[in-house]
């Protein structure tokens, strides 16, 4: 039986939703906003989070409110049927990738309501058992770069794995230091970003240092199309793993080589159904997946640990808790692996 067969019938009756904004300073120096969509029907709450990067589009969302025709008597797939007909943006988005985020946090909103309108959690609906799930941190170090960000963090947490952003700053000593805390789990070179505060250029120099001093981490979105990156990575491919491409079934199968491992976003992937059908295919290829998070500030993050419990548990889920983003992650967090955390009912993950 598909995965998404085992929701799209989930009866759902939606009377009215409404908007709540958030704000943090995260860890890659910037101001975070995302909104919070609460849908409500029949005495119950359903809640998705709109991860949707730039900021104006965030306050356009907000100034002007819960507009969408949404009240009224469905099934989960023909809600979300409605969602992906409705242009949920008051004016256009600053990236075309925006429309999918949004959708996405309709259809999660609509996904807990209709568990908690059945009295049921998102694993029993799915007759999965959920699992301790593995994390890494994800960091960049600045410009120039510099160890502290890994080193205060350990010295709190000292079990913590790390996803880290090479630079063509980072230079042989740094290097050896973060080789030498044994905590890199993934490095991810952003070769696919343009036009952002990440964007790192192909740069052969800095894939051989970290390919060679990294030998057993995974490499996402590196470059391979530059003859002289492709030629660094031509024996690696089977750590090789893809995250800012993949927003589909096509995407994966339109990668340059069979991949071994994927990062699955729910937000990415931008649907229910669509998200149901990648978990599915890729457990039929064979191919790895693990989560990323996108600076969640509420119910998001935990959605997404919680889909990696069912679907991923042991792999390197850049999924860590919230707290972790901070400049100055407060004593007391979790360690990894996180323990599960589903509520009794709907399609919420909450503290250990």
């Amino acid at each position: 039986m598909a995965t998404y067969d085992h929701l799209a019938a989930l009866p759902l009756e939606v009377e009215s939703y409404s908007l709540e904004g958030l704000v943090a300073q995260v860890s890659s120096g910037f101001e975070r906003l995302s909104t919070v969509v609460h849908l409500r029907g029949a005495g119950a709450e359903g809640s998705g989070e709109d991860v949707v990067y730039d900021g104006v589009d965030q306050t356009a969302l907000q100034q002007a409110g819960p507009v969408q025709p949404l009240a009224g008597r469905y099934t989960l797939g023909e809600f979300c049927a409605l969602i992906d007909s409705l242009d949920l943006f008051p004016v256009a988005p600053q990236r075309d990738v925006s429309r999918l985020y949004r959708r996405w946090t309709f259809h999660s909103a609509a996904l807990d309501l209709a568990l908690r309108q059945a009295g049921q959690p998102l694993h029993a609906a799915l007759g999965r058992e959920p699992s301790p799930v593995t994390f890494v941190v994800s960091l960049r170090l600045g410009e120039p770069p510099s160890l502290e960000p890994i080193s205060s963090r350990l010295e709190r947490y000292r079990g913590l794995r790390f996803k880290l952003d090479p630079t063509s700053s980072w230079d042989p000593d740094l290097i050896a230091a973060l080789v030498a805390t044994g905590a890199v789990d993934s490095v991810d070179f952003k070769s696919l970003y343009h036009g952002t505060v990440v964007d790192q250029a192909p740069d052969p120099v800095l894939y051989r240092r970290v390919v060679d001093a990294f030998p057993d981490a995974w490499l996402e979105d590196p470059d391979v199309v530059t003859a002289e990156t492709a030629a660094v990575l031509e024996d690696q491919h089977d750590r090789i793993t893809w995250d800012a491409p993949i927003h589909s079934i096509d995407d994966i199968e339109a990668l340059p080589f069979a991949p071994k491992m994927v990062n699955i976003k729910p937000s990415r992937i931008g649907g229910l159904s669509k998200l149901c059908d990648t978990y599915d295919y890729c457990a039929e290829h064979g191919i790895g997946a693990y989560g990323g998070g996108q600076f969640e500030l509420g119910p998001g993050r935990g959605q997404a640990q919680y889909l990696a419990s069912l679907f991923h548990p042991g792999t390197p889920n850049d999924l860590a808790p919230s707290g972790y983003n901070e400049n100055q992650p407060p004593p007391g967090l979790p360690d990894s692996p996180l323990a599960p955390a589903c509520d009794p009912i709907g399609f919420r993950w909450g503290a250990p």
